[in-house]
């Protein structure tokens, strides 16, 4: 199968680990090709602080044709929100019902067992308000704990209280 808008490949981005988090020194995540030393990133970052889905990175390849990412090009405006679940000890059912309540508003999702998480996509569609409502309240009810992995100014001045 063919992407129309480019192939995908791989980037790898280097993690700063501060108190044993994140648990990996690289991240990789899929991106498409955009055949000018850029990439549009197509996943949700799990670890990678200030990216989102949809940006646009420079990148670099390594002599064994690793590519690195750079500086962001083009912001796409969506923020990357992680969670790690509490409620039911994280489990699959536990993670798959926090995706689905934000998959209501608007925002994509998906979880990883290892670390009980939950990483959302929160376009700039959104009613931020409304999630940021659902994030505190999960927060309040011990539900997850809760990290703005790449926010924007639009989320900042949503924001109330």
């Amino acid at each position: 199968m063919t992407n129309p808008e480019g192939p995908y490949v791989k980037v790898h981005f280097q993690l700063e680990i501060e108190d044993d988090w994140p648990p990996a020194s690289v991240e990789s995540l899929w991106a498409v090709d955009q055949g000018d030393g850029t990439v549009r990133l197509d996943n949700i970052p799990w670890f990678v602080r200030g990216i989102a889905c949809g940006d646009v990175v420079a990148t670099q390849p390594d002599e064994e044709g690793v590519w690195w990412a750079g500086d962001v090009v083009r912001r796409s405006e969506n923020c990357t929100i992680r969670l790690i679940v509490l409620r039911d000890g994280g489990s699959g059912a536990a993670r798959q019902s926090v995706i689905n309540a934000f998959h209501r508003l608007g925002v994509d999702g998906e979880g990883i067992e290892r670390f009980r998480m939950v990483a959302l996509d929160v376009p700039p569609t959104a009613d931020l308000a409304k999630v940021q409502r659902l994030l505190r309240h999960g927060v309040t009810k011990e539900w997850w704990h809760m990290e703005e992995g790449c926010i924007t100014a639009q989320w900042r001045a949503a924001s109330v209280g």
